[in-house]
């Protein structure tokens, strides 16, 4: 049997834009028609000569960075965009869900939309309206259902969108990252619904997301998109793995040119450094989860001050507080000179990712002398294939320990 999808050596490119006076337009105009070379804009590939296939019944995710080609790709599947060069064959009819309102006729109401679509696809009226109700239940949109689409908000246009393209029996269902425009209970719906299509109806679906932990759930194979080409392609989990190194790597080059942030700086002290200790008393940018580590922090006292109490705490790149830690219990006086001061973390709990650190200086009572955020930036690792997989289901290492017991056999022997 041949692939559900073939892409043939694609590549995508555009010209990109310049403005020009309108002399240098007449001047172009005139050189083309007296054939003579013009000055040539230039090109960037969106994508370059991308190669792969699907089988019938597959569940392939498309993940990568902003701008890798991922939706370029999507609409070259869909027949939305024509390729520069290569190209692409599927076969079957696509149920595309690629951006709000794709597919969707503004001026027609909910109910019109869902004939309309269904049309496309070349299903007979009476099968659309047989599905008409599960359709518009599904969708939630049983109030506005009769109202044209342009009064809808983006939220119910995706709705409406993703009900129709679920419901109706298409071969192929192609979904970009529109999803992340509902709210979060129809989210759930969305995915429950494309599990059903997946595991119960034997459906081809393309799905491109953000959310990694999604994609390795649903998909049995994952492409890793960067800068137009494949990088990677094959099982969810590695190539899942792949692209979180590359995310950390990647907040790792930002964050270490960053500057310090919401910084309250007052004349009673002068804060100098933050340096992060390892277990072997080494300065380091990395730690080993759950290994111990020290943050020492080092300023100068300008001015007598009494009742100092310090915070240090963790945030990540996006500046989400994680924890911190307070010394209100040990509240000291500090003459005018250099100081420092130490926390010492018996386990690093954080998993593997890129975080950073936030200080707190004053009195008990409020009073601050200095605080700012992503003063020091650092990575936790792990060589724990386990360890590093956590990252996308949470922030922390959970100390468990488990317990099996076999209770219907105890209860079967004490019988006995």
């Amino acid at each position: 049997m041949k692939p559900i999808i073939e892409v043939n050596h694609l590549t995508k490119e555009y010209q990109l834009g310049h403005i020009t006076s309108l002399r240098d337009n007449l001047l172009n105009t005139f050189k083309r028609l007296g054939r003579k070379p013009v000055q040539q804009r230039e090109s960037f590939k969106a994508l370059d000569d991308v190669d792969f296939k699907i089988e019938q019944g597959e569940v392939v995710g498309i993940i990568g960075h902003s701008g890798a080609g991922k939706s370029t790709l999507l609409k070259h599947l869909a027949h939305i965009s024509n390729p520069t060069k290569g190209k692409v064959i599927v076969r079957g009819s696509i149920a595309p869900l690629i951006e709000v309102g794709a597919g969707v006729n503004p001026e027609m109401t909910g109910r019109e939309n869902i004939f309309l679509n269904g049309a496309i696809l070349g299903i007979p009226k009476k099968i659309i309206q047989q599905k008409l109700d599960e359709i518009i239940e599904f969708s939630e949109l049983e109030q506005f259902i009769d109202t044209p689409v342009k009064r809808y908000s983006s939220g119910m246009t995706v709705k409406l969108g993703f009900s129709i393209a679920t419901s109706l029996d298409a071969d192929i269902l192609i979904i970009d990252e529109v999803l992340a425009v509902g709210d979060m209970a129809f989210q759930r719906k969305c995915f429950d619904k494309m599990e059903d299509m997946i595991n119960r109806q034997g459906k081809t679906v393309l799905l491109v997301s953000h959310n990694i932990r999604q994609v390795e759930r649903l998909c049995n194979r994952v492409i890793l998109m960067d800068h137009g080409k494949i990088f990677a392609e094959g099982d969810p989990t590695e190539v899942c793995n792949l692209f979180f190194n590359q995310s950390n790597e990647k907040i790792k080059a930002n964050v270490s040119t960053s500057t310090h942030k919401n910084v309250t700086q007052t004349d009673d002290m002068l804060y100098k450094k933050t340096i992060i200790y390892n277990n072997d008393n080494n300065d380091v940018d990395s730690v080993e989860c759950l290994s111990p580590m020290r943050v020492i922090v080092h300023f100068d006292v300008l001015k007598p001050l009494k009742n100092i109490c310090f915070l240090i705490g963790v945030h990540t790149p996006d500046f989400l507080y994680l924890t911190a830690t307070n010394s209100i219990d040990e509240v000291k006086d500090y003459l005018p000179g250099e100081h420092q001061v130490e926390m010492a973390i018996s386990s690093m709990t954080l998993l593997p990712g890129v975080y950073s650190i936030r200080v707190w200086i004053g009195t008990p009572e409020g009073k601050v002398s200095f605080y700012a955020e992503n003063l020091k930036n650092f990575t936790v690792v792990s060589e724990d294939h386990l360890l590093t997989r956590q990252q996308e289901m949470g922030l922390f290492y959970l100390d468990a320990k488990w317990r099996f017991d076999a209770i219907d056999n105890a209860i079967a022997l004490e019988s006995a």
